[in-house]
């Protein structure tokens, strides 16, 4: 008689998941919160969040200033907002 074994599970991860850039396709750690929301479909306190690394925070803040939806720039340690994609 033989036993069947289950897979093993995959191993979880340890310690929180690496936060990355929002950028298209940057794979750096993020280090700055941009906090936004567009007046024509969000409520005034409404926020949203795109992370920026130091590399794209100055494009994707001037994307955001260009469409008036940006309201606050926080360094990330600074920031007590949702990350949950928002």
């Amino acid at each position: 008689m033989t036993s069947s074994t289950l897979p093993e599970e995959p191993a979880l991860p340890e310690g929180p998941a690496e936060i990355i850039c929002s950028a298209k396709a940057c794979q750096q750690a993020a280090a700055w919160a941009l906090q936004w929301n567009n007046p024509r479909i969000h409520t005034p306190e409404r926020r949203k969040t795109w992370l920026a690394c130091d590399d794209h925070r100055q494009h994707l803040s001037h994307f955001l200033q260009a469409r008036s939806f940006l309201r606050d720039v926080v360094p990330l340690p600074e920031f007590d907002g949702d990350l949950g994609g928002g």
